[in-house]
């Protein structure tokens, strides 16, 4: 069925033909319904360097090409159809558009017979839209995790999103107050990556919209406020045989349930763990969350070593359950087609050269890191990550040479114009020196 069809059956009279650029920022167009048909075919053209795309006013537009499996009705529009888009320019797809970069490595893990399975678990922050402090004054809790009155002082704002999500087949499955005061999460099945990966972007438009109605901000920042655990966005990974349908990741004879693929891919991803931080923990306020001081609650719940073990989130992998593997690293500033892209790479590079992750380091290791003199630390800032990047061959090749280029390019951009800024810690610190 046509997607102008599907917009007369549903009611929908326009369609945002959406995409992502390399910071993450999803940009759109607003496309009548009944040239939904005609836009499919030739896409709807942007000016590329309008966007962070590292692209030039001389460059020649840029076409979005929706996708019609990605189609969503909005839940709380439901006049309007939200559609992921592939980029292209010249006639072909442009090298560095961030779904087009997950494609490709998607391809690459089809070539292989292997089909990439992801969930992620996007924290949140709801701030008072004035001043953005914590919108609820009575969520000062110590410990507020899973506060019973916090969650419910936000119960209608919480339940309208989980009832769209399950409106939307998603099949959301619990909602909970975290770590931080008001920080959120609510989690949804997991599924194939590229499905991830654009629900994931859809998610946090919706998250920001439902927010606003209810006079408030949502944000998804990794660490808004120092003295509080900041928003992870944990992603759990598998492999799986794309003929049989079974879990290649599973060995229930393992003690953690995990096949010697599954460990060589645990083991690509610690390979590469300092140059995948540019790309899972994209910015500069990442690095406040990686390493932070211990939080109000007693923990940051965030990683600063390169290690993996059993059903510990000390660590940067954790092992929840038989059959995947949980990285922790990634934060809410990740763009969600590049943070599946970036593991699968590493992953793929663990497997094709047997890369060992070593035992699992079992201990609390924000208490004990130097029991393991040889465990290797996080970067500590986007820079140093940046470094690692540009160094590592595996994440470099697999995600495209051209891509590689424009990422360094604007990241390192965005790291100098950070850089000339003076802060005021450095007045309070250094003015009387």
């Amino acid at each position: 069925m046509s997607l102008r069809k599907r917009a007369e059956e549903l009611g929908i009279r326009y369609f945002l033909v959406s995409f992502s650029d390399l910071f993450g920022v999803s940009r759109a167009k607003l496309v009548p319904a009944a040239l939904i048909d005609d836009i499919s075919e030739t896409g709807a053209a942007f000016a590329g360097f309008a966007a962070w795309l590292d692209l030039s006013p001389a460059d020649p537009d840029v076409v979005a090409i929706p996708d019609p499996a990605s189609f969503i009705q909005l839940p709380w529009k439901p006049e309007i159809g939200w559609l992921a888009a592939d980029l292209w320019m010249t006639g072909e797809p442009l090298a560095q558009a961030p779904r087009q970069v997950l494609k490709r490595s998607l391809s690459r893990a089809v070539e292989r017979g292997f089909e990439l399975r992801t969930g992620v678990e996007c924290e949140f922050f709801l701030l008072s839209a004035d001043d953005w402090s914590v919108s609820d004054a009575c969520d000062t809790q110590q410990k507020p995790c899973y506060d019973q009155r916090a969650l419910s002082r936000q119960i209608d704002l919480i339940s309208q999103i989980c009832d769209y999500l399950t409106a939307l087949g998603w099949e959301p499955y619990q909602n909970d107050h975290e770590d931080a005061n008001g920080q959120f999460e609510i989690n949804w099945k997991y599924s194939e990556a590229l499905r991830t990966a654009d629900q994931q972007i859809f998610f946090k438009y919706l998250v920001k919209s439902v927010a606003e109605q209810h006079g408030l901000r949502a944000t998804f920042m990794p660490k808004p406020f120092s003295h509080l655990t900041g928003n992870g966005c944990h992603t759990h990974v598998s492999l799986w045989d794309r003929e049989s349908g079974s879990n290649l990741f599973l060995d229930s004879d393992d003690p953690l349930g995990l096949s010697t693929l599954a460990y060589r891919f645990l083991g690509g991803v610690l390979h590469s763990a300092e140059a995948l931080c540019a790309i899972v923990t994209p910015t500069v306020n990442s690095y406040r969350r990686i390493g932070a001081p211990v939080t109000a609650s007693g923990a940051t719940w965030s990683p600063d070593t390169i290690s993996y073990a059993g059903n510990n989130r000390t660590h940067m992998i954790r092992i929840p359950g038989p059959g995947r593997i949980e990285l922790r690293l990634a934060d809410g500033s990740a763009n969600a087609y590049l943070l599946p892209a970036a593991i699968l790479e590493a992953g793929l590079d663990g497997i094709e050269h047997d890369r060992d992750p070593g035992p699992p380091l079992d201990v609390n290791i924000y208490q004990n890191a130097g029991l393991a003199s040889d465990v290797r630390r996080l970067p500590g800032t986007l820079l140093d990550a940046l470094r690692h990047f540009e160094s590592n061959t595996v994440l470099k090749t697999g995600l495209g040479e051209e891509f590689a280029g424009s990422y360094l390019k604007l990241k390192r951009a965005e790291w100098s114009d950070y850089s000339s800024q003076v802060s005021a810690w450095e007045i309070e610190h250094t003015l009387d020196c």
